[in-house]
């Protein structure tokens, strides 16, 4: 088989691009220890958080002036809880993890939008400054009844 000079030379042009891009790719994920973000890792047994703190109590908790935590637990096809109410200007520090399979957290109008993995806690700080009803829907496809795992967040 004869294969053209010039078509030759893009084949090699072609593979050694593909070994550039895949050194690259190796340097930067096993060399520099490239990992999720955040700065720390927070786990917990997805089997045990009926007995593991926060997520055995889970809800909305004051710690602070306008500051608030809230610990919610997804599940195939909700969460828990399935309501919060919060209070106008509150910062709210969310510590989210799943129970059984991957879901999503986002949040409609406002920018909340978090991967649930099980074993994993995913944390993130938003403050309500517009008073309403929010939305939140899961956004990874989680099984049969997907379209119907929600909660409200109401800020007064």
């Amino acid at each position: 088989m004869h294969i053209h000079r010039l078509e030759k030379y893009w084949l090699i042009f072609g593979v050694s691009m593909l070994i550039v891009f895949l050194s690259v790719v190796g340097v930067g994920a096993f060399s520099l220890g490239m990992e999720p973000p955040g700065g720390h890792r927070h786990t917990v047994d997805p089997s045990r958080l009926a007995e593991t703190p926060p997520f055995d109590k889970p809800g909305l908790k004051q710690v602070g002036e306008k500051e608030y935590e809230a610990n919610l637990i997804a599940f195939a096809f909700g969460f828990t809880p399935d309501k919060l109410e919060i209070p106008l200007g509150a910062k709210v520090h969310f510590s989210v993890t799943s129970q059984d399979v991957v879901h999503g957290m986002q949040v409609n109008g406002t920018t909340i939008n978090m991967m649930v993995i099980p074993g994993e806690v995913n944390h993130m700080t938003y403050t309500f400054d517009k008073p309403g009803e929010y939305l939140v829907l899961c956004n990874e496809y989680c099984g049969a009844a997907h379209e119907v795992m929600m909660m409200k967040i109401i800020v007064k």
